[in-house]
């Protein structure tokens, strides 16, 4: 919500925010979601989505080095990769880094990509114009349903659950399902999860506990997002190697041609990223199997 010289952010009816606008950059509604692009005192350039933080200038880095290295690394040799989401495109730039022959990016907004693309150029850094790039606009569920392709890696870069939202049934057994199908056998797949705080932790919880149903593999991992205000939660499945069991020896080779251009991700960070606080390691087993009959919906 704009007022003024403030931006009111509803993390839920119990919490709220305030940031300091310095410049209004853009402000409008596309058939899937409110879009405001302001550059805040603390953060700079920042992305609100239907009034809730998408993505900030300051630390844009930290969620996406998080989101895509761990998965990329946790797979022995990714050569196809699918992004669900991701409308900046700095999920795509990330999954770039490696010699992939191809990145799809699925995102089923396209005036939000189009808009990211003309007015966040720091995040893509052209990505969008690689020859490795397949850009789709289409709902990511049924475009992984009626697809014949297998990939190496799913990247699930997907806005919260929020009610009447694009994502809704984007977190359920039933999709993730359809997503352990379309993998290669050692396959991996990665969602955002949410806060990984004290209090607001019941996504990840039901996120973790769903993949369990579907993957033999299920590894919650986390890292401090400064513009969340919160630790951010991220799920890894993986029908092939456990996350970390991956050598930081492997690691470091892995990142020799693009670690220059990482601010974030390290070999040594990697295994520390799965490093859980006691609270969060009690929480997760106490979630909820997320179907399509009982779907999740974001705290009001």
């Amino acid at each position: 919500m704009l007022e003024g010289t403030w931006y009111l952010e509803k993390h839920t009816d119990s919490l709220l925010f305030l940031h300091k606008i310095k410049r209004h950059i853009y402000h409008g509604r596309t058939a899937y979601q409110k879009v405001d692009l302001v550059e805040i005192e603390a953060f700079g350039k920042t992305l609100f989505l239907d009034g809730k933080i998408q993505s900030a200038q300051v630390d844009e880095f930290i969620y996406h080095e998080a989101l895509v290295h761990p998965a990329m690394m946790t797979h022995p040799n990714p050569k196809n990769v699918i992004i669900l989401g991701g409308g900046e495109g700095a999920t795509l730039r990330e999954v770039l880094r490696y010699p992939v022959d191809r990145a799809t990016m699925v995102d089923i907004d396209e005036q939000l990509v189009k808009l990211c693309e003309a007015y966040m150029p720091e995040w893509h850094e052209g990505a969008f114009y690689d020859e490795r790039t397949n850009l789709v606009f289409a709902d990511a569920r049924s475009y992984l349903e009626n697809s014949n392709e297998t990939y190496d890696v799913i990247v699930s870069d997907l806005t919260e659950p929020l009610e009447g939202g694009p994502s809704v049934m984007l977190f359920t057994k039933e999709f993730y399902q359809v997503a352990y199908d379309r993998l290669s056998d050692d396959g991996v797949l990665v969602v955002q999860s949410a806060s990984a705080d004290p209090y607001y932790n019941d996504f990840v919880r039901d996120v973790f506990v769903t993949l369990r149903e579907v993957f033999p593999k299920v590894k919650v991992y986390h890292a401090p997002v400064f513009s969340f205000q919160m630790d951010w939660a991220f799920t890894l499945a993986s029908k092939g190697r456990d996350p970390e069991e991956v050598a930081e020896e492997e690691i470091g080779r892995r990142l020799k041609d693009f670690e220059s251009k990482l601010r974030f991700y390290t070999e040594e960070l990697h295994g520390a990223l799965f490093k859980l606080p006691k609270f969060l390691k009690e929480a997760l087993p106490k979630g909820r199997v997320i179907t399509d009959e009982n779907p999740p919906v974001w705290f009001s």
